[in-house]
């Protein structure tokens, strides 16, 4: 560079920089500068199961992946309070009851609107997999939002199911393939994918579809020996569907909607009796629904939430017998439901909200059993909510009322009486110190209807059932621990509780035939612990923690003249517990996990031929996930009940031994 070009480039940037520094100096007499270090604020975040007024538990749908949770039932059995009804086999009927009170009074839920059954009253968990769901959460008492239906808030406790949410604003689309195979000719694809259509709306799909001929092998003691049979009757096939649309009308209101599909055909292995381990039932079922959902928020004070739904569900049940005219008994049931809903929320300040809901549905049943009555069953409930909180105190009250009216097509024939009730529901969470400290207290009121079964089927039917009514009282604590190290959050919670159930439903013997009657009364003490904790070693190693205890004395208090007075109810272990282990490292992940639980008895009387055997099963996983650009390819490997454990949940229902699974997902 010649020395002409040096001296323009230095007075060009003289004349570049000197004009704003000449200001500055200009301008010092007036304006005075201070610098001051680096400030970074941090606060750790609550986790909502200790904030909560009530007891809350939650998995997610990666923990429920590296756990080997195939569906909702498996993931109900990691939580406090809960007991799992599984009578065998991959297709076998899964349902739960919350903290004793029974299956029937526990409402179940889909993106917060609940499915009905009024047929059984209860829902098989066993037919929503895993993969299809982003999480499952149960709620005990009542759920934290005011924007509750009231249908929900009519059930002693909430098991509540989340589809996919939006996708992030610079992913236009998403894409998930699994194909699994393992022990018992398990055979299960499954496919999810959601797409953005412009700015403002995104459609999904998911299938899902299992097989397996499930005939897995179990043990008998047959005096000193022990038999080798094989479970017959147990193949299944399982397919599940379903759409969503997510539409945000403008920055104020969405709607979105959801058409639900299942179809299954199965074998019901049956209860192994005397040795016996031949069966012929079989069940066919069919489940569509189809709901919609809209959401309205005018400011931040009112917010609008409307729901309509439709369900129909269908049952063919079968057995081939020589007992039977023809060699064959055959039943139909076809149930329809028609579901309004509507919940308006107010909040005139931060400390108090105020909601109302009105929810109205219709149930009809119809069968090709002779002498049938086809009834339906009209039901409007309103609910009335406040809340009030301040930095020490969240209080919330709730008022349901309920009115119930059934007729029938066959006039003959009296029905169940109209039902009025008010049910009342008062729960608190106190912050007394200056720590993440919380103390809980909950009282509900709540009664579940006689089912149709109770109430119309066969002879075993009665028109005189009383709703069974449910006192539930619980006081408990909740603790977060503060950050430190390596420790990113660690909880626990304790609920103690007791239950005062009466008019209980229970099957009792008359002259000639058993027949559903209120002849109960239960008394249920039980204690819940949680413990959720995670852990970073590194960037990209951590350790997810997980546990859970219950202890349970429920006993029936009816008759003192009885056998079974004060003794532990059928099928109520006095202990149970889970425990979970996520290891994630940048070579594998590694899942563990354990359920336990104590003796059972299948009758009231505790002898050794009515008594359950103990029992622990544990599952491990090894995860590897291979990402190149925006593709993840993850291959795992399951292994469940990894030492064989033969044992029961329900008497004379082996569960499945040993098994092992491979699944490869595709993620874009």
């Amino acid at each position: 560079m010649n020395k002409a070009k040096r001296i323009a480039i230095a007075v060009f940037l003289t004349l570049c920089f000197w004009h704003p520094v000449h200001a500055g100096v200009a301008d010092s007499t007036l304006i005075s500068t201070h610098t001051i270090n680096e400030v970074k604020v941090q606060a750790q975040r609550l986790a909502t199961q200790v904030t909560t007024t009530t007891a809350k538990q939650e998995i997610k749908q990666e923990e429920m992946r590296r756990l080997a949770i195939q569906n909702a039932a498996e993931a109900m059995r990691h939580f406090a309070g809960t007991m799992v009804r599984d009578y065998g086999g991959i297709g076998g009927l899964k349902t739960v009851s919350v903290r004793g009170l029974g299956a029937t009074h526990t409402a179940v839920s889909y993106d917060d609107v609940v499915i009905g059954n009024c047929l059984a009253g209860q829902i098989d968990l066993g037919r929503y997999a895993s993969s299809t769901i982003s999480g499952i959460s149960l709620h005990v008492g009542q759920g934290s939002n005011l924007l509750s239906t009231a249908r929900a808030l009519a059930s002693g406790s909430q098991v509540n199911m989340s589809s996919q949410q939006w996708l992030p604003q610079d992913k236009p689309y998403s894409f998930n393939a699994n194909l699994q195979g393992g022990s018992f000719g398990y055979f299960s694809p499954t496919l999810s994918t959601t797409h953005k259509i412009g700015e403002h709306t995104q459609v999904g799909m998911s299938y899902s579809l299992i097989t397996a001929h499930g005939q897995y092998p179990f043990t008998l003691p047959n005096v000193n020996t022990v038999v080798n049979e094989k479970r017959t009757n147990t193949d299944v096939y399982q397919l599940s569907e379903e759409w969503n649309l997510q539409h945000r009308i403008d920055s104020t209101s969405t709607i979105d909607a959801k058409i639900y599909y299942y179809d299954s055909e199965r074998g019901l292995p049956g209860a192994v009796i005397l040795y016996n381990n031949h069966s012929t039932e079989r069940l066919t079922e069919k489940n569509l629904f189809a709901q919609a959902r809209y959401t309205k928020q005018w400011d931040a004070k009112w917010h609008l939430r409307t729901i309509a739904k439709y369900t129909y569900g269908y049952s063919h049940y079968t057995e081939t017998n020589v007992k039977y005219p023809g060699g064959k008994y055959a039943e139909e049931f076809g149930q329809d439901e028609y579901y309004l809903q509507a919940t308006l929320l107010y909040r005139p300040s931060w400390h108090w909200q105020l909601s109302v809901a009105q929810d109205g549905f219709i149930n009809t049943l119809d069968s090709d059993i002779p002498n049938f009555i086809y009834p339906t069953r009209y039901t409007s409930l309103t609910a009335l909510q406040a809340q009030y909180r301040n930095h020490w105190l969240n209080l919330r009250g709730i008022l349901l009322g309920t009115l119930i009216n059934e007729t029938s097509q066959t006039v003959q024939h009296a029905t169940f009486k109209s039902q009025k009730r008010l049910t009342p529901t008062l729960s608190a969470s106190i912050h007394p110190f200056n720590i993440p400290f919380y103390l809980r207290l909950m009282y509900k009121n709540t009664f579940r209807m006689p089912t149709f079964n109770e109430l119309y089927y066969k002879a075993t039917g009665n028109r005189e059932l009383r709703p069974e009514n449910a006192h539930e009282y619980t006081l408990g604590i909740a603790w977060q621990a503060p950050q430190a190290g390596c420790l990113e959050s660690f909880s626990i919670t304790t609920d103690g509780y007791f239950n005062n159930v009466t008019d209980k439903i229970v099957a009792f013997p008359t002259t000639y035939v058993w027949k559903m009657a209120n002849y109960g009364r239960v008394h249920i003490i039980g204690l819940d612990a949680t413990l959720n904790a995670q852990l970073h070693f590194a960037p990209k190693t951590a350790l997810s923690i997980g546990a859970s205890y219950t202890f349970q004395h429920a006993i029936d208090i009816t008759d003192p003249e009885a056998q079974g007075y004060g003794v532990q109810l059928p099928y109520t272990p006095l202990h149970s517990g889970s425990m979970r282990l996520i290891l994630s490292t940048p070579w594998v992940g590694i899942g563990y996990s354990m359920i336990a639980s104590s003796e059972r008895y299948s009758m009231s009387q505790q002898i050794a031929r009515y008594r359950i055997a103990p029992y622990a099963e544990h599952t491990l996983t090894l995860m590897r996930d291979f990402t190149l650009r925006s593709t993840s390819l993850i291959v795992q490997a399951e292994a469940i009940n990894l030492t064989n454990a033969h044992y029961e949940i329900i008497q004379y229902y082996p569960m499945p031994g040993r098994q092992f699974r491979l699944s490869f997902t595709v993620k874009i």
